[in-house]
Parts: structure tokens; sequence; C-alpha cells
């Protein structure tokens, strides 16, 4: 198992929050996700999701909700 860390130019709502720990916490591969004051935690199998597509696609889901990765 590996983890990732990312840090959001701001902390999330409430909705955004949960919004993301749906959608990237049901995906293959991740174990979990902890989103709290604009830091994100993801544990994952990378025997099931590679770093990069798990980063691709939370950066999206994160910009799509209107926050951005730094």
């Amino acid at each position: 198992m590996e983890k990732i860390f990312l840090n959001v130019g701001k902390t999330f709502c409430e909705e955004c929050s949960l919004a993301l720990r749906r959608f990237v916490g049901r995906m293959e591969g991740v174990e979990s996700i902890d989103v709290e004051e604009g830091k994100i935690a993801i544990a994952f199998d990378d025997s099931k999701i590679t770093k990069e597509a798990l980063l691709k696609i939370t950066g999206d889901s994160i910009e799509k909700l209107g926050y951005k990765l730094i």
C-alpha cells in the first residue's frame, strides 16, 4: 500500500469534502481518503491503480469542485 499527500489552495466546504470522499474513496484500489483543512491523504493499493492515474483523477475532481492543487 502507498500513500499520497496533496495540498489544496483553500479548505474544502463540507459538501465538497463529502463529494470527494465518495468519488475517490469508491475507486478500485483506494483504501482510504482523508480530507482536512486543505490537505488530502489517500492510501491506495498500487497493484490496482497507479499513482499517476490516481493523481490525474483526483486532480480533475478537485478542479471540478472549484479548488486548485498547490
